[in-house]
């Protein structure tokens, strides 16, 4: 008998939670299987009548939404295509209170597979009713109260269990009811429903909070300028950043751990201050009134255009950060979403990581097989937790980084090319509930846990040398991260589709080694601006010699190994020109203290 007979108090699935999470589970499975699907939420108005934080997505999520939930054309018609991330820092030798004062690094064309920035409470307005459409669909708010009851194998064997899950729930004016479901998947956010109730919930080493609002009308980042408006159409940093509006970019305007970010929707502005709170009081900014202000003195050219804005709405939170021990299970429940895993909003990871757990949420629903379904489900759920690692050093190790343009241009590349090459492709290609390839990407990127820890460190601990040895720029600077030849390596990938799985495997290795080239040319350039010696980012001997495995900061040790080098002729093979991050050591000035006391080059060193 098929669970589908079990009568009308039975579904194939319950769902906890109607936010982004849950709807794009309840899409997913609607277009993927045949299976009955029941949606509880406790909220009386789904979407919410608050404004809903979460916006901004990158190409694993645009392609998650547009393609795999087949809602393109809804995309296209209704919310804005985003422009790529861009990101910006004040000039040492301006008032900053306009636009063109800020040096600006970014990616200048659109990504040929395209991302959005998501009216969160219109978007899941649509998904809501497209749901609602399907028959196997039944929805229920205003729900009070929920009770579950999980069954689970008898023991640790690969056994069976058949017998289904009870949940009991009651609406508002309702009897309380009771359901059966051969699975039960908690998207309920921060409510964590199954995770507090299985004692899931860990903490994770990222310390940060946020606050964000919302204004009516578009910030026209390019407009906080006294220039005219035939002045902005023909001012000359254009012919580094073009000609597209940067307004449709999330755009961040950066500091030492922190950032503040613009990002357009439809008839209004969702802006929002995320910082480590090493750096910001979270009561400094608790508030419209304080984070606008905060805000315009930071980055000075918003006191033109913040404090007269109507604001629709707010909200914040003082810690957002979390870990979870388990987010799937053999005994036929997950966790979706921020019901068990969160890390940070820099880069817009939330919707990737949903885009991914509900790929493979899905894949082990529709396995009948309990002996395969214990064996995907043991391999997903290290999947997720590789995933969500992945991230933590970014948020955790090197968020300081941000206070300086040029280290932050380092830093961005390498997790953007870890992240084409890495999570992007593979995700195209339907490969991560693939085993043969599964297996093989966890192999391959278990390799590269260990350099992007130290890849992170060590730009963290530059910035904090930088800090105290090198005058920030006085003029804004302009840096595309493409012009990084290990990022557009890594974005070719978007154009390998339909590839077999031993082909994808051979990308999938190419991609690392590109990774490996990328971490020993950080390490190089850094050498080469700590030793104030450009010859560092060419001779052989040196960069071979670096452990990318660990890239310690140690200026002595680097004059102590470029001098026993010195006399190495030979040129590195950089595939790609190695001074493009010259722009910025032109253009900052060392403090005379820096090197006071020490050896000023290695040459002097190893006379």
């Amino acid at each position: 008998m098929t669970e589908k007979c079990l009568g009308e108090n039975h579904y194939d699935i319950v769902i906890i939670g109607a936010g982004l999470a849950g709807l794009t589970l309840c899409r997913h499975l609607l277009l993927e299987t045949d299976k009955t699907i029941l949606l509880l939420e406790k909220r009386d108005q789904t979407p919410p009548p608050h404004q809903k934080v979460g916006e901004s997505s990158v190409q694993l999520a645009g392609y998650y939404y547009s393609r795999v939930l087949d809602l393109e054309e809804y995309l296209w018609r209704n919310q804005f295509m985003k422009y790529n991330l861009r990101f910006y820092w004040r000039s040492g030798g301006k008032d900053n209170s306009r636009f063109e004062e800020y040096g600006k690094s970014y990616i200048r064309p659109f990504s040929n597979i395209p991302s959005y920035q998501l009216d969160r409470n219109t978007f899941e307005a649509e998904l809501l009713r497209r749901n609602l459409e399907n028959d196997r669909f039944t929805f229920r708010q205003s729900v009070t109260t929920i009770d579950e009851a999980l069954s689970t194998r008898s023991d640790n064997t690969e056994s069976d269990s058949s017998e289904p899950h009870s949940v009991s729930f009651t609406v508002t004016g309702e009897e309380s009811r009771t359901v059966t479901a051969g699975w039960v998947v908690d998207t309920s956010g921060r409510g964590k429903f199954l995770a507090r109730r299985k004692g899931l919930m860990r903490k994770n080493s990222i310390r940060h909070g946020a606050f964000f609002w919302w204004v009516d009308g578009l910030v026209d980042i390019d407009r906080l300028t006294d220039l005219s408006p035939k002045e902005i159409r023909t001012k000359s940093e254009r012919r580094h950043t073009g000609h597209l509006p940067s307004w449709l970019a999330t755009n961040h305007f950066c500091d030492e751990g922190l950032w503040f970010w613009v990002i357009p929707l439809q008839g209004k502005t969702s802006l929002g201050l995320v910082f480590d709170r090493a750096v910001v009081n979270y009561n400094d900014v608790s508030t419209v009134e304080k984070a606008t202000a905060w805000v315009c003195e930071r980055f000075p050219c918003f006191a033109r255009d913040l404090p007269d804005r109507k604001v629709l709405d707010s909200d914040g939170l003082a810690s957002f950060s979390y870990d979870c021990a388990q987010t799937i299970s053999a005994d036929r429940w997950a966790l979706a979403g921020e019901a068990g895993r969160f890390t940070d909003p820099l880069y817009s990871p939330g919707s990737d990581l949903i885009s991914i757990y509900n790929t493979l949420i899905v894949d082990a629903i529709k396995t009948d097989d309990n002996e395969e379904l214990v064996s995907k489900c043991r391999l997903y759920e290290q999947m997720m937790r590789a995933v969500y690692q992945a991230y933590v050093p970014t948020y955790a190790v090197s968020y300081d980084a941000l206070g300086d343009q040029e280290v932050f241009s380092l830093k961005y590349a390498w997790e953007l090319t870890v992240y084409f090459g890495g999570y992007v492709f593979p995700f195209i290609n339907d490969l991560f509930t693939n085993r043969r390839f599964l297996l093989a990407f966890m192999r391959l990127f278990s390799q590269l846990g260990p350099i992007n820890q130290a890849v992170q460190g060590y730009l963290s601990a530059f910035y904090q040398w930088k800090k105290t040895a090198i005058e920030p720029p006085q003029e804004p600077l302009y840096f595309d991260f493409m012009e990084i030849g290990m990022l557009r390596e890594a974005e070719k990938t978007f154009y390998e589709v339909g590839v077999e799985v031993d082909e994808a495997k051979k990308i999938l290795g190419r991609q690392v080694a590109n990774l490996e080239v990328l971490a020993r040319f950080i390490g190089a350039h850094v050498a080469s601006v700590v030793l104030d010696e450009k010859r560092v980012l060419t001779n052989r001997s040196f960069i071979e010699g670096l452990d990318i495995q660990t890239l310690e900061f140690d200026p002595e040790e680097m004059r102590r190994r470029y001098a026993a080098c010195i006399d190495d002729e030979e040129m590195y093979p950089w595939p790609f020109d190695p001074y493009v991050m010259d722009r910025f050591r032109d253009a900052e000035r060392r403090r005379p203290e820096a090197d006071a006391a020490e050896p000023s080059t290695a040459m002097e060193m190893a006379s």
